[in-house]
């Protein structure tokens, strides 16, 4: 059995400040082994702005018992290099003192719960704060300075100096490790060469590896300051990927997002501080893991895409042009109203249908609400068969009496598809006192983000690519507060449909009174009328005429 360990931060800097030396190994001593496992949760983030709290985090997250701990200090990567090397050779983790992890005892704490009879200082000793006398129990530290030829003495397997590969940063280099072909990796100009005289203060114990990990990524930033975090995932036996941290959403590198699709890690680590700032970080990485792709590729919707519609309820010719024929023949249609588009675009444009699923109606009903809902049955051969030919589906809500998001959750097993996404439309949301036809309905800006909200968390829970949320609207007046909508969720993309018809003019004027005060980030739809349009746009004049340019176009 290991001695068992009290020490504090300061007992530890006075360790270290001493230089303490380890007696060698027992003959018949017990061989440890480090203890290793993934976090419960599918994804853990560690996203201080200090390296060391990120280290430290790291190894609390992978770690539950190492008989050996690498430190190296804060401020010298050259240092940090070694270690690294030195951790992933005897699967330990790497901790890094001076910095502001350390204010008080969270470095030694470390050292305390890991159990570990030796510290492996590279490049100390390195002071943590204050220095009283050290713990009778305090675990040897063995202080190595920071040259490869020194470490290598120290480490198993005979690991040879390689200089840091060219072009390679030392997160890529770290990350590339290999725990049963030791490296010792150090950086150009370093102190590396066979040459180097210096000794270890005294050996290590003897140690095994940990079986390593299986079922779980470490995805690090590209900063010099998280080359401890890959060490101690490498150490821990778990694939390290690496995102640039001025771009850190896991879908913006289809080379990374192709890696951790092949992965499918059952749980993630994250660990770089641009990682605070990405929205929804759980939802991106289980969306990229599951690799679902929407029509026209990828897991965004925009930008580059446009999407070209047919509007309307299967078998109801007078609700739309998608109802005036049959399944295989609306799907040709949708790919024939949406090719001439692609002739005016550098964009993929998405052929798509807009389905109708709950239909106003001018009678009450047996539920009180003045809409029909479609059954799922109905729909689900038309959702299907879009799906099959590569095109987008939108289900569109038309709710009476009720509220959008009683409908929608109707339809859930429908919205769980990749491919298919949402459409509110005002217009014919009631009050309780209001019938259809009679005036114009409207919702408040509440009501939408409810439905948003629910989708979004949707989506997130099932690891569904974006999905696209329109909101129909041709008067201010239907959506009440509409610069309060929440576009936050970067689930969903938000789209506002102008369904204006009639003459040119009027639509241009419909259309540049919609945009003003709209909310931030929202894509733009365009609705042409084959009978009521004053005359109806050409594909060409649609792409010319309308400014912006919309994102969706739609025909009725």
């Amino acid at each position: 059995m290991h001695k068992p360990i009290r020490l504090t931060s300061l007992a530890l800097a006075a360790v270290l400040l001493a230089g303490c030396t380890a007696p060698d190994p027992e003959p018949d001593a017990p061989v440890r082994g480090s203890r290793t496992a993934l976090p419960a949760e599918a994804l853990t983030v560690l996203a201080d702005a200090d390296p060391a709290a990120n280290a430290l985090g790291t190894s609390r997250a992978l770690f539950a018992e190492a008989p050996v701990v690498v430190t190296a200090a804060a401020d010298d990567p050259d240092a940090q290099l070694l270690a690294a090397s030195a951790a992933v050779a005897l699967s330990a983790p790497l901790l890094l003192t001076g910095g502001a992890a350390e204010g008080g005892s969270g470095v030694a704490e470390e050292i305390e719960r890991l159990g570990a009879d030796a510290v492996l200082d590279v490049g100390g000793p390195k002071p943590l704060a204050g220095a009283p006398e050290a713990s009778e129990d305090a675990p040897d530290v063995v202080s190595v300075a920071a040259s490869a030829s020194a470490l290598a003495d120290l480490l198993p397997g005979d690991p040879e100096a390689t200089p840091l590969p060219s072009g390679s940063s030392a997160v890529e280099a770290v990350a590339a490790l290999d725990r049963d072909a030791p490296a010792i990796l150090s950086a150009a100009g370093g102190s590396d060469s066979g040459d180097d005289d210096s000794e270890a203060s005294a050996d290590l114990p003897r140690t095994t590896p940990a079986a390593p990990l299986d079922g779980g990524t470490v995805v690090v930033t590209d900063e010099p300051g998280q080359v401890a975090s890959a060490a101690t995932a490498r150490a821990a036996g778990l694939p390290v990927q690496i995102l640039p941290a001025d771009s850190p959403d896991p879908r913006s590198d289809p080379e990374f997002a192709a890696e951790l699709k092949a992965e499918a890690p059952a749980a993630v680590l994250a660990v770089g501080a641009p990682f605070a700032s990405v929205p929804s970080l759980g939802w991106k990485i289980r969306s990229t893991i599951t690799g679902t792709e929407l029509p026209g590729g990828g897991q965004t919707l925009f930008p580059g895409k446009r999407f070209v519609a047919l509007y309307g309820a299967p078998e109801a010719p007078v609700l739309g042009v998608l109802g005036e024929q049959g399944i295989p023949e609306t799907i040709a249609r949708a790919e024939s109203t949406a090719a001439p588009y692609r002739e005016f675009t550098e964009d993929t444009v998405v052929p798509m249908l807009e389905v109708i699923t709950t239909v106003a109606a001018g009678s009450a009903g047996s539920d009180g609400n003045y809409s029909n809902e479609l059954a799922i049955d109905t729909l689900r051969p038309w959702v299907e068969a879009a799906g099959a030919a590569g095109m987008y589906v939108v289900l569109d809500l038309q709710p009476g009496r009720t509220d959008f998001l009683t409908q929608a959750k109707q339809y859930q097993e429908l919205l769980e598809l990749p491919h298919v996404g949402l459409a509110l439309d005002p217009e014919w949301r009631l009050a309780p006192d209001q019938v259809h036809l009679k005036q114009i309905g409207s919702v408040s800006a509440s009501e939408v983000n409810g439905v948003a909200t629910w989708l979004a968390d949707l989506t997130a829970e099932k690891g569904l690519p974006q999905k696209m949320f329109v909101l129909h609207q041709f008067q201010t007046r239907m959506i009440r507060d509409r610069p309060t909508v929440d576009t936050s969720r970067p689930e969903l993309a938000f789209v506002i449909h102008v369904d204006g018809q009639g003459s040119q003019p009027a639509k241009q004027d419909t259309w540049r009174a919609l945009h003003q005060n709209a909310p931030a980030g929202v894509a733009w739809g365009w609705k042409n009328f084959y009978d009521e349009d004053l005359p109806p746009l050409t594909p060409e004049q649609t792409m010319t005429q309308v400014d912006p340019l919309p994102e969706l176009v739609t025909y009725q």
